[in-house]
């Protein structure tokens, strides 16, 4: 090295040094709980971050709120007893029509196959809008909107009553799934038996026509 070219240490190479050769000094330094500060941000800016990107319920177009029409849903899951199993429930909102589906392991991954599989099934004209809660399980959110071509909104946190159709949906089925009640060995047979009894069920809101009659009628 040419004697008039000075030696730059940076922060980074001195705690690096400090943690691997000499750790006994680490007391003496002023963050001890780490070799340096994150440098892409903390994991609260990250969250911060994710949570600043997702489309909230508020910038919803008008006319999912006047239930006007068929394609507009709500989504959510209910956790098991063993909380790594839920149920997965869609509630088209003009109609009342509930899709339930299990979750073998509560990822986000899974969450959203479980969601593709079932609404490639549905024909286009009948899906234009997903609103969730925002449990993590829906964070693979920007790909299922690409997946399946339709735009998702989130309610605002501890806000349930802004997806009230799924809601009270998922009280009806905790009718049959008590709090408490294990999922691990509920199969789709099970799942189908609840989903046809709730899509069969007439309801004063239809005029006492069942979910199913009403999202069949367009």
């Amino acid at each position: 090295m040419p004697k008039n070219k000075k030696l730059h240490l940076g922060k980074d190479s001195i705690y690096d040094f400090i943690y691997t050769t000499h750790p006994e000094l680490v007391k003496y330094l002023r963050h001890q709980k780490c070799k340096y500060r994150r440098k892409h941000g903390t994991i609260i800016r990250i969250k911060r971050r994710e949570e600043a990107k997702k489309k909230r319920i508020d910038a919803r177009p008008v006319v999912i709120d006047l239930r006007s029409r068929i394609g507009d849903w709500e989504g959510d899951t209910i956790v098991g007893k063993e909380k790594v199993k839920q149920l997965l429930t869609h509630v088209e909102r003009r109609s009342g029509y509930l899709l339930l589906d299990k979750l073998e392991k509560s990822t986000a991954k899974e969450t959203r196959l479980v969601t593709e599989n079932r609404f490639k099934k549905i024909p286009n004209h009948k899906k234009y809008f997903i609103t969730y809660d925002n449990g993590f399980t829906f964070s693979d959110y920007e790909l299922t909107e690409r997946h399946l071509n339709l735009d998702i909104y989130f309610a605002y946190p501890h806000h349930s009553w802004e997806r009230g159709t799924n809601e009270n949906c998922n009280g009806l089925i905790r009718q049959f799934f008590p709090k408490k009640s294990a999922f691990a060995n509920l199969n789709l047979e099970d799942l189908k038996r609840v989903e046809d009894l709730l899509n069969n069920r007439p309801r004063k809101r239809l005029k006492y026509l069942t979910p199913t009659e009403v999202f069949n009628s367009v």
